[in-house]
């Protein structure tokens, strides 16, 4: 039983976000935030806390449900971290991205990733340095650095960003991520509006597959509610016999 492979979905659930091709809808504006403090308005129309609760089924021959917690906060001046941490019986997984945004680019700083399966340690921590261009690596305590172009994601905050594009009303997306030593190219694409049906009710979304992998005999799916601030409320993903799904279960906002 492959055990380990349900709480690596749930990052991949995260990370991976398919380009989507999709008809004329304007994004919606989104009320700002009452703060004392101005924001820049790309924070205004975009970055709006939130906790969510997913739940995600890994189907090989038998099922098994893993629940994993979502949660964007913001930090001092113009800094936000988004947390995901799952937990099961058998693995965890804690992922967390400390980030600025400017001119509706997410803007990496720090990024965090642990994992534990059957005993079994996995960790590492990416720092971006932006005035060099590079991303420091450490894995293992073997600290390296590589070179990066300007826009450059961690694999968690990629999600934000597809958030953010779709706000944009962009049709194809191309990201370059910073990935285990090296850069990774994601490519996605927007496809038709939806009717979804989730525990937090029913309403319109975007779906959006990844493209960029189909050549592996892999497929993924995505689905962002534009009435629920363009939050990823579904995910599906095949590939050699397996099937995972993610869904949406609860939802709190400050």
């Amino acid at each position: 039983m492959r055990v380990r492979k349900t709480p690596l979905l749930l990052l991949a659930v995260f990370m991976n976000y398919p380009t989507l091709s999709f008809a004329t809808t304007e994004p919606q504006p989104l009320s700002k935030p009452q703060s004392e403090t101005k924001i820049p308005s790309a924070q205004d129309n975009f970055l709006l806390p939130y906790s969510a609760v997913y739940s995600t089924v890994w189907k090989k021959g038998i099922s098994l449900k893993v629940k994993g917690k979502q949660a964007l906060s913001k930090l001092d001046g113009n800094d936000w971290q988004f947390v995901f941490s799952a937990d099961s019986m058998l693995a965890s997984l804690y992922e967390s991205s400390i980030f600025h945004v400017k001119d509706h680019q997410i803007i990496p700083i720090l990024y965090e990733y642990k994992t534990s399966a059957l005993g079994k340690k996995r960790s590492a921590i990416l720092t971006f340095n932006w005035e060099k261009n590079l991303v420091r690596n450490d894995i293992k305590d073997k600290p390296w650095n590589l070179s990066i172009n300007p826009n450059t994601l961690d694999k968690l905050s990629i999600q934000l960003q597809v958030r953010q594009d779709l706000k944009q009303g962009k049709n194809d997306f191309d990201y370059q991520i910073a990935d285990g030593g090296h850069i990774k190219n994601w490519h996605f694409r927007r496809l038709q509006m939806e009717t979804v049906n989730t525990k937090i009710g029913r309403f319109p979304a975007i779906k959006v597959i990844r493209t960029d992998n189909l050549g592996e005999g892999k497929k993924t799916a995505f689905w962002f509610a534009p009435t629920h601030d363009y939050l990823l409320v579904k995910l599906e993903h095949t590939e050699d016999g397996e099937s995972y799904q993610l869904d949406i279960e609860s939802l709190s906002q400050p």
